[in-house]
């Protein structure tokens, strides 16, 4: 049996990856799939990126966890990698999903472009908590492009907002993931139209792993709701030995 640990993107919580890891518990896996501190919905808000990697560490040494494969979607992917930095021998490897691979002193800001990363700072600017949400129009086309408009507008009711300063800070790392002795994977969305194919999560991203293993699949980035199974499938892909 393997261990799984699955870490959702922005604007999600752990709860919206249950179908996912509902199929992996099929194939008798153990997973976990914990809420980023800062996005459950009844979270402050004022969370930054240091606290809210804490909050996965703190979850895997609470449940005291060791040779887990450590996956991160999206956002999630900022997560995974401070965690590793900071209990690495507790991972067995690393699973990239359509996710951020930061270097030391990077923000996710630094990784999208910067027409995103202006557009995250509006949208944030426009509240007063310190979240902040996509617009659905956004919501639609770019990240459930794959996916039919009920399905769009059901998965939008259960999101929450975001905290920016996750976005905005920069992370600290005392090596980089490519030199982190761990294995690693990458699964890349083939539909995945939430960051431009010009400037994509392959392989300007996956890259950085240095020696990884990828997994290619033809989901957009919300498979989370659109194709559980096949998103299970692929981490577990990922994930075996």
């Amino acid at each position: 049996m393997t261990v799984y640990v699955i870490v959702h993107g922005a604007w999600h919580d752990g709860d919206l990856l249950g179908p996912v890891a509902a199929y992996i518990r099929a194939a008798r896996h153990e997973v976990h799939a914990p809420t980023i501190l800062g996005n459950g919905p009844d979270d402050n808000k004022q969370v930054g990126l240091d606290a809210a990697i804490s909050s996965i560490a703190d979850y895997i040494e609470t449940h005291d966890l060791n040779d887990i494969i450590l996956v991160g979607h999206s956002y999630g992917g900022m997560i995974i990698t401070g965690v590793a930095d900071r209990m690495l021998g507790r991972i067995k490897r690393l699973v990239y999903w359509n996710a951020f691979v930061p270097q030391n002193g990077e923000s996710l800001m630094d990784l999208v472009p910067p027409p995103f990363a202006d557009m995250f700072r509006n949208l944030a600017a426009s509240g007063e908590t310190g979240g902040f949400s996509l617009p659905f129009p956004i919501w639609r086309e770019v990240f459930f492009n794959d996916g039919d408009d009920v399905g769009a507008r059901e998965a939008y009711e259960r999101l929450n907002p975001h905290p920016i300063a996750t976005f905005d800070d920069k992370i600290s790392l005392t090596r980089a993931p490519a030199a982190m002795e761990v294995g690693k994977s990458y699964i890349n969305g083939l539909n995945d139209a939430a960051m431009p194919h010009s400037l994509g999560w392959h392989p300007r991203l996956s890259e950085r792993l240095g020696i990884f293993r990828l997994i290619q699949v033809m989901d957009g980035h919300e498979a989370c709701f659109i194709n559980p199974r096949g998103a299970a499938e692929a981490i577990m892909m990922a994930g075996r030995d």
